[in-house]
């Protein structure tokens, strides 16, 4: 499944498609060869998309699902997972 984005006068296309639940994208040239390979999206790119309720963020939403957009944005970035599990929530935030 893939999401084609083309500007309003056909110079700067890029298309996405989700592989094995990653985002990645390439950028076509107004000739419809492939210029570029895909390259996967960073979490900091995904959350730039959603915060600023892109269209590519929507579409991600309906194909993904929001939990597995999320966690998509976080990476490996896992803000709740904790290693000293013993200590109590306000020790951790301290």
């Amino acid at each position: 499944m893939s999401l084609r984005l083309e500007a309003a006068d056909g110079t700067a296309i890029e298309e996405y498609r989700i592989d094995r639940g990653t985002v990645e994208v390439r950028r076509l040239s107004d000739l419809g060869d492939h210029g570029t390979g895909w390259r996967r999206l960073t979490p900091a790119q995904l959350r730039d998309q959603v915060n600023r309720k892109t269209l590519l963020a929507q579409w991600l939403e309906r194909r993904l699902g929001w939990r597995q957009l999320l966690r998509a944005c976080l990476g490996d970035e896992n803000l709740w997972q904790v290693e000293d599990s013993d200590r109590t929530f306000d020790q951790r935030v301290a």
